[in-house]
C-alpha cells in the first residue's frame, strides 16, 4: 500500500508541475521501473504463410554444408569477391565479420558498440553497408578490410538489406521494403509485398537473386521470392528440412531461427543459414529457379 501511495504522489506532483507551467499537455512520465516495454515490429505474430496454395513452393536441396558458428546470431549474409561476410546481432555481441566458408573460422571481426544490435548487410561499389535494429544508425565499411569509413541515418527499424548492385533494398519487419539510394540513403520508393490479396509481413534478411528479391519471413521456415517491380510473391522456398530434428530442437531452445541468404552471382552459388545454426548450406539454386514459370515483365508499382 505504501508503494501505491508513493507512486500516486509522484504522479500527482508531475501533473501539478505540468499544469503550473502550461507548456506541455502530455501525461506525466511514470516513475523509473514502471514504464511499459517499448514496442517493436518483432512483437507482431508471424504471418500464416503461404496464403495462396497456388503459389509454387519448393524445399531447399542441399549440395554441401560446412560448420557455422553456433554463437552467431546471424542477421545478414553476403558474398563479396568469393568471401563470406556476415553480420550478427544481440546487444553486446553484435559484429560484422569475414568468415572462411569451408571451416566457419572468423578471419576478421569488427564489433559494434554494446548499445547497438547489428542487422542486415549489403555491398555496393566496395562499400559494405550494415543496419542496426532500432538505433536509426547504420555503418559503412571498406568491404575488403572491414575498416569503418562512414555512417548513415534512417527512420524506423533496420532488419534486412540487399542490393542489385545499384540501389539498396531495406526491410523493417513489416510488409514494406524500401528502395534506397546508397549515396545519400534517400528513399526512392517502397515495395508493398503481397501474396494474392494478403500482405506478407515480418520480412527479415534480404538477398537479390537473379532479378528477384528473396526474404526470410521471421520465425518461419519460409523464404519469399518477390518480384521487386510489383511486390508480388512468386514462390516460396521451404528450409525446414535443412537441420535435423535434434538440431532444430537445440536451435529453438537457444532462440535461433532461419535467417541468412547469400548469393554468389559470379559462381552461381546460393548459401543459407540461420541464427545460431550449426551449419552453412550451399543449396541447389537452379532447381529453385525452375520452380516458377516464366512470366511477363511487370511494371513497377509506385
Amino acid at each position: 500500500m505504501r508503494t501505491i501511495r508513493i507512486v500516486a504522489a509522484l504522479c500527482l506532483a508531475a501533473c501539478e508541475g505540468n499544469a503550473s507551467d502550461g507548456s506541455d499537455n502530455r501525461p506525466p512520465a511514470l516513475p523509473p521501473g514502471m514504464q511499459p516495454p517499448a514496442q517493436s515490429n518483432a512483437d507482431a505474430r508471424p504471418p500464416a504463410v503461404p496464403f495462396d496454395s497456388t503459389t509454387p513452393r519448393i524445399s531447399a536441396r542441399v549440395i554441401r554444408s560446412w560448420p557455422h558458428d553456433t554463437a552467431a546470431y546471424t542477421q545478414g549474409l553476403a558474398i563479396y569477391r568469393g568471401r563470406l561476410l556476415e553480420s550478427t546481432g544481440r546487444l553486446g555481441q553484435s559484429d560484422v565479420r569475414s568468415v572462411d566458408v569451408t571451416t566457419g573460422t572468423v578471419r576478421r571481426r569488427v564489433a559494434l558498440p554494446a548499445t547497438e544490435f547489428g542487422e542486415g548487410i549489403a555491398v555496393v561499389a566496395n562499400r559494405l553497408y550494415q543496419l542496426t535494429w532500432r538505433g536509426g544508425r547504420g555503418h559503412v565499411y571498406d568491404a575488403n578490410t572491414l575498416s569503418p569509413i562512414d555512417s548513415f541515418a534512417y527512420a524506423g527499424e533496420g532488419w534486412g538489406l540487399a542490393t542489385d548492385n545499384r540501389s539498396l533494398y531495406m526491410s523493417d519487419g513489416t510488409s514494406r521494403i524500401r528502395l534506397l539510394d546508397p549515396t545519400a540513403f534517400r528513399e526512392l520508393r517502397t515495395i508493398q509485398v503481397r501474396e494474392a490479396d494478403s500482405t506478407v509481413w515480418m520480412l527479415n534478411e534480404l538477398e537479390w537473386v537473379r532479378g528477384e528479391l528473396w526474404a526470410n519471413v521471421y520465425q518461419t521456415d519460409l523464404i519469399a521470392r518477390i518480384d521487386p517491380a510489383t511486390g508480388r510473391v512468386v514462390g516460396w522456398i521451404d528450409v525446414g528440412n535443412l537441420l535435423t530434428a535434434a538440431e532444430r530442437q537445440d536451435v529453438a531452445k537457444r532462440g535461433g531461427v532461419a535467417n541468412g541468404i547469400a548469393f554468389d552471382s559470379v559462381r552461381n552459388r546460393l548459401f543459407l543459414t540461420g541464427k545460431l545454426w550449426p551449419h552453412l548450406f550451399e543449396v541447389d539454386v537452379a532447381s529453385i529457379q525452375r520452380s516458377v514459370s516464366p512470366r511477363p515483365r511487370s511494371k513497377p508499382v509506385p
